[in-house]
């Protein structure tokens, strides 16, 4: 049987199961085994351990369930009310000024936490109503807080990281470093499309009434709501980029930070330790499942032989090189809607990331690019995760149909951002070079 035909029946096996509703891990794991099996009989089994024990012997690893705790831990805490309460008084004013400061309220939790869904729900149980409430547009709301809330696997530190440098090779400390300044221009392309649109429609998000906007003394008292998350991201950057610390021992530091947190919030008690490490329990295991499986799939797709028929596939597209960084991405766009970023990255990154060095490009912007892709994921319909966040917390009146619409414009402007990023690598490579 060729290649070709044996990728449908792979492709169209793993599509069919998932469509059904089986978890992501058993899909990739189960559909991978059977083909192994059948590939290349009982043996072939040795391979997909050998692989899944390497893996497992690697320190980057320990970061994943540490990040996940310390998100776990700050979620609990006051810190999003206390920052939404200082951006409400000091962008109260302006118009659409509540979307643009729970945007910014979004970039700083991103550089706490290393996860995608903490942000979301927590704009969305504080932020939401608020604005809702002073007759701010939903769909406008809706998409500020999704597209925000995906900017916690872009702005360090990130877990998605973390896994693309375990699987290419590449500093963990550079990929943060790279994602700081991209995430940066996103959050002032999307703040400047949400100040300009409700510039041009006053409707969408009036400003707020004088008497709502607070006095000068209420808004630099304020100020101190963002002294907890600066030290927490020191606490992880700082130790990072000043040699303290490995990535790995940063997001010990960041635990620690979460933990002081919480005790000025007088939240540490042990029913938020148990609740946030069963929690963590829980993710971490799920991140590991599909860790296990994905290596199954990629060992059983490469077994197929694939790997020199995508090479050839990618390297016959005509434009040169940057028509296949061009296909590359649209591929990982369409499986983010489908599939899970760690599962995509564990496909697609042993195949891409070798054709990527060829042609001369850097691992790291490609990566960053690559990290944009999966926050876009996370936010299209119809399985991006941060929509089932939001729809988790929304009020009864807003439906699944709205919170898809709210996304449009939203995923535009970050398909503008990765344009931005091929059109001025430097935006992610300025930083990784300077500190290292």
């Amino acid at each position: 049987m060729s290649i070709e035909v044996m990728t449908l029946l792979f492709f169209g096996s793993l599509l069919f199961f998932l469509v059904l509703g089986l978890p992501l891990a058993f899909v990739l794991g189960g559909v991978s085994v059977v083909f192994l099996y059948f590939t290349w009989g009982f043996d072939s089994f040795y391979l997909v351990a050998s692989q899944i024990w390497s893996t497992m012997g690697s320190f980057t690893l320990v970061a994943i369930p540490l990040f996940v705790f310390m998100a776990m831990i700050l979620e609990r805490t006051g810190v999003a009310r206390d920052l939404y309460r200082m951006m409400h008084l000091w962008f109260g004013g302006v118009r659409g000024g509540l979307a643009i400061g729970t945007l910014v309220i979004c970039a700083i939790f991103a550089a706490m936490v290393g996860i995608s869904g903490a942000a979301v729900v927590a704009m969305g149980t504080i932020a939401l109503p608020a604005m809702l409430e002073r007759g701010y547009d939903k769909k406008m709301v809706l998409g500020v807080i999704n597209t925000g809330g995906g900017w916690g696997v872009l702005i360090p530190p990130s877990i998605l990281m973390i896994l693309y440098a375990l699987i290419t090779g590449v500093s963990v400390g550079k990929m943060f470093a790279a994602g700081i300044l991209p995430g940066i221009m996103l959050m002032v392309l999307t703040s400047a499309y949400v100040l300009i649109r409700c510039y041009l429609q006053p409707h969408l998000a009036p400003d707020l009434p004088k008497e709502e906007r607070g006095t000068w003394s209420e808004k630099f008292a304020a100020l101190r709501s963002v002294v907890l998350p600066i030290m927490v991201v020191f606490m992880v950057l700082g130790s990072i980029i000043g040699g303290i610390t490995t990535p790995t021992e940063a997001a010990a530091m960041g635990v620690l930070g979460a933990l002081i947190s919480a005790a000025v919030y007088r939240a540490l008690n042990i029913e938020l330790i148990k609740d946030a490490s069963v929690r963590t329990f829980k993710l971490t295991g799920m991140i590991m499942w599909i860790l296990f499986a994905a290596h199954a799939f990629s060992a059983a797709y490469q077994s197929m032989g694939a790997q020199p028929m995508i090479e050839g596939m990618i390297q016959s597209i005509p434009g040169g090189p940057w028509a296949v960084i061009i296909f590359m991405m649209l591929i990982v766009f369409l499986l983010g809607m489908v599939l899970d970023p760690v599962g995509i990255m564990l496909i697609t990154l042993p195949v891409f990331t070798p054709i990527v060095a060829s042609m001369g490009f850097d691992p790291i912007w490609f990566g960053i690019l690559f990290v944009i892709n999966m926050e876009i994921g996370y936010m299209t319909p119809p399985f991006g995760f941060n929509l089932f966040y939001l729809k988790g917390v929304v009020p009864p009146g807003i439906t699944m149909g709205d919170i898809y619409r709210s996304v449009i414009p939203f995923v535009l402007i970050q398909i503008v951002g990765i344009g931005c990023l091929m059109v001025f690598p430097e935006i992610a490579t300025y930083l990784p070079d300077l500190l290292f």
